[in-house]
């Protein structure tokens, strides 16, 4: 070895050693305790904006999270494992290439961690999956990730992600739904870039040394749009390395080096070149933006994406041609047409052109919903009813992602309740989509840090701060940009409009997309509403987390009592007048689960039904029903699942939901509540079966009762 080699080896392991501590001192301020959350999620984007911008860095960081992860194993601190794990997956996706021992070592050690309880155990496993594959298949999870969410069209990997993002307009204004939708919708790469970005990512992860990286990029740029078969020889390489599993590992290498060399010299480069890594970025998904107005919305929108149709394609594809054939469709799924011979005359036509079906066709104009749904059941049925479902079953994921207070997640119970109960009739987006389901809090009120403000704040954001609870990681990635968004939106104001776009907040959505898999269950509950004056069955509503009942005659009364802070005197004098009669039937909550049925009168100006406890060991399967009263004696609380309130005198009262005024109902003289049964379990228990399908009747026994709403975090809870 001669001097200058040893000399240049003690320069890279010195440089290595600083970019290592420096890494160490950004996860310790991460970890650190005393940190805010809101800091502790401004330091993980900067983590990980340094391994983008770096990728040198990522192999010292890697090195540094198993380190701090076998001290987490051995000193026993579980609130470290769930950041740790978050941020090292994370890390492996954006790396461009990992040693095979390093590899090696961190699967050894999340194999430890899968002693740890819930959920540490079942992250864990999770990501112990991936890695295994990364580490047999070096670049996969990259590959896969920017094809799924990118929609790249391929022959080998059919998976497609699509994000709605659906902000509530009572919380979003007109300035900030412009600021957010302008740093959430940016213009993505273009469709032969992201296939330069995967060519490139893909080889240098399974080449690593043996790969040059700047002269690569600089190839794939002089191919044009010959790229496209060498994209699509490495995605096939990729998915063929993953089925054969370890046996294959050194074909799929040798095959990579093909593919490497015949792309350098199709760009008169040297097939053996080899030299230092380029930086290639992970694009975030392409993200849909809603001002959520019309609840029929979320729907469409996940019909359009099953359909594989989107509005543009809709008015950019339509053609003269296609016009004829669409109405002749139309008009057969009409029900009441009655005309038999249109119907055997396109049969034969579909007959002798199998292709004529299996084209989707494009709308210009607005389908009735009917017709949409008899479009996605003919998509997926095929000709006829006894054909097998497509290969692509299960192959699309709708990420929906509601931005606001308590009052659109009480929005999407609705509407999620409402797509159960379409699909318990036929069974066809849930065949297709895989839904998952997103919560990012934003309030239109300022936040500020006293006791007087936190209450009401907390109040309309109450389901965010149980999720924070539950979830720290949860609570500083994504509960801080609660006060944040606002803060951007005023900033971008003050700047031009052709400044750029801040990647703050859609760097930090991706990640939560990518990281948060692990779903809190919010039960769902039904609410049967009695209107005075009103003939037929009551009003059938949902709510997630609060219902509000208010007696108009007492409502100013129990303002002024609770400003002025009443004496003893004016208590007395208002003992006469503390609230309207109301009697109630429930369901006791004990602790040896025994079902109590008690009734009793009570005098109150006011009821508060909360479904989300203070207290996150509660869990969230009752309810606290709070009866307030002008005398403070007359106040009761308890907690149920099941309660019906009535009115007694010749009285009404107003209901509102999740904190909504659009969700309100006056003139009210008597409610039921109970938890909001599954459409699917409530059609199995229903349904009339013959003697030959008895036994199909007996799977509403395994099936969940209980309609929940999941909401993904990056912890979730242990039922």
């Amino acid at each position: 070895m001669t001097f200058d080699v040893y000399n240049s080896i003690i320069v890279a392991d010195s440089m290595s050693s600083a970019v290592e501590a420096s890494m160490y001192n950004s996860i310790q301020a991460i970890l650190r305790q005393a940190a805010s959350s809101c800091n502790k999620g401004m330091l993980r984007w900067t983590l990980h904006k340094k391994v983008e911008t770096h990728p040198s860095n990522s192999v010292s960081l890697v090195r540094v999270l198993v380190k701090e992860l076998e001290k987490v194993e051995r000193l026993d601190y579980k609130m470290h494992v769930i950041p740790l794990l978050h941020t090292l997956n994370y890390v492996i996706i954006q790396s461009s290439h990992i040693p095979c021992n390093l590899f090696q070592r961190v699967y050894e050690c999340f194999k430890r961690l899968l002693t740890l309880p819930e959920p540490y155990c079942t992250i864990t496993l999770r990501y112990m999956r991936s890695i295994k594959m990364e580490q047999i298949t070096p670049g996969a999870l990259y590959q896969r990730r920017v094809i799924a969410e990118q929609s790249l069209r391929n022959k080998h990997f059919p998976q497609q992600e699509r994000v709605f993002v659906f902000a509530d307009p009572a919380v979003f204004s007109g300035s900030l739904w412009q600021a957010v939708r302008a740093d959430l919708v940016l213009a993505g790469p273009q469709s032969d870039t992201l296939a330069r970005w995967v060519l490139l990512h893909t080889l240098q992860a399974g080449l690593g040394k043996a790969c040059h990286g700047p002269i690569l990029t600089q190839a794939l740029e002089d191919l044009g749009e010959d790229v496209e078969k060498y994209f699509q020889e490495v995605v096939l390489a990729v998915e063929q390395s993953i089925e054969n599993g370890e046996a294959g590992r050194d074909q799929h290498k040798t095959r990579l080096q093909h593919i490497y060399s015949d792309i350098l010299t199709s760009a008169n480069q040297d097939p053996k070149a080899r030299g230092s890594l380029s930086n290639t970025p992970l694009p975030s998904p392409e993200i849909h933006f809603h001002l959520w107005t019309n609840e029929e919305e979320l729907w469409n929108e996940l019909v359009n994406f099953t359909l594989n149709i989107s509005t543009s394609e809709r008015n950019s594809m339509y053609q003269e041609e296609e016009e004829e054939d669409v109405s002749k469709r139309v008009s057969l799924l009409s029900v009441d047409s009655g005309i038999e011979k249109d119907l055997s005359d396109m049969e034969e036509r579909e007959q002798r052109n199998p292709l004529t079906r299996s084209r989707s066709p494009c709308f210009r104009g607005r389908m009735k919903p009917e017709d949409k749904m008899a479009l996605v059941q003919e998509n997926i049925k095929g000709p006829t009813c006894s054909t097998p479902l497509p290969k692509e079953e299960g192959n699309l994921t709708a990420r929906i992602v509601m931005m606001g207070d308590d009052r659109v997640l009480g929005r999407l119970a609705k509407v999620y309740h409402s797509i159960r109960k379409r699909e318990a009739k036929h069974l066809i987006l849930t065949k297709r989509v895989n839904l998952q389901i997103y919560y990012i809090p934003v309030t239109d009120e300022p936040i500020v840090n006293s006791p007087e403000s936190t209450s009401q704040v907390g109040d309309r954001l109450s389901l965010a701060s149980f999720l924070g609870r539950v979830d720290p990681w949860y609570e500083s990635n994504i509960n801080s940009l609660g006060a944040m968004i606002p803060k951007l939106a005023r900033t971008q104001s003050r700047h031009s409009r052709s400044s750029e776009p801040n990647h703050f907040l859609v760097d930090v959505l991706s990640y939560y997309l990518r990281c948060g898999l692990q779903p809190v269950h919010f039960t769902l509950y039904s609410v049967k509403i009695s209107v005075s004056g009103q003939t037929g069955s009551p009003v059938n509503e949902v709510f997630v987390s609060h219902l509000d009942a208010e007696f108009p005659e007492f409502k100013t009364l129990r303002e002024n009592l609770k400003q002025e802070r009443s004496s003893l005197r004016r208590t007395r004098k208002t003992l006469g007048t503390c609230g309207a009669v109301v009697s109630m039937n429930y369901t006791k909550v004990s602790l040896s689960k025994q079902e109590v049925v008690q009734g009793m009168s009570v005098m109150t100006c006011g009821v508060v039904i909360s479904a989300i406890s203070p207290n996150e060991t509660e869990g969230l399967d009752s309810l606290t029903v709070h009866f307030d009263s002008t005398n403070p004696r007359c106040c009761t609380e308890i907690r149920t699942q099941n309660i019906k309130i009535r009115i007694l005198e010749d009285k009404t009262f107003t209901v509102c939901l999740d904190k909504d005024c659009r969700r309100k109902y006056t003139h009210v003289q008597s409610i039921e509540i109970s938890p909001c049964l599954d459409p699917g379990y409530c059609l199995q228990t229903s349904s009339k079966f013959s003697v030959g399908e008895e036994r199909e009747a007996g799977l509403s026994k395994y099936m969940c009762k209980i309609l929940p709403l999941p909401i993904n975090t990056f912890t979730g809870i242990n039922h």
